[in-house]
């Protein structure tokens, strides 16, 4: 079992950043591969991010890519998001989550644990 919780988020003009936290519980942390994830009001939601459980690989969505970058520190049980160059169109709950495995993967439906969020907000 792993427990998430997410910080960091607030409300932030168009053009600035934010850097998200996750911190997990569990010794074995290290074993997961981690995801950032986002909904929107009235939208699904959508794949943010992801890194494996070394570091090594991580993944992006089109719309965040050059902006956005995921990491992790495993001694420390978390991992973070920074956002960098927002738009407005990034206001969302942003949610992370943890999978035992050591692929990357963008289907919602393949992590097995998830934070309670963090609301983004992006003014114009």
């Amino acid at each position: 079992q792993v427990q998430l919780v997410e910080s960091g988020g607030g409300l932030v003009q168009a053009g600035g950043s934010l850097r998200l936290s996750c911190a997990a519980s569990g010794r074995t942390f290290s074993s997961y591969a981690m995801g950032w994830f986002r909904q929107a009001p009235g939208k699904e939601r959508e794949f943010v991010a992801a890194i494996s459980w070394s570091g090594g690989n991580t993944d992006y969505a089109d719309s965040v890519k050059g902006r956005f970058t995921v990491s992790r520190d495993n001694a420390k049980n978390t991992v973070y998001l920074q956002m960098n160059c927002l738009k407005p169109e990034d206001t969302a709950v942003y949610y992370c989550a943890a999978r035992p495995s050591p692929i990357v993967v963008v289907h919602t439906g393949r992590w097995n644990y998830w934070g309670q969020g963090t609301q983004v907000t992006v003014s114009s």
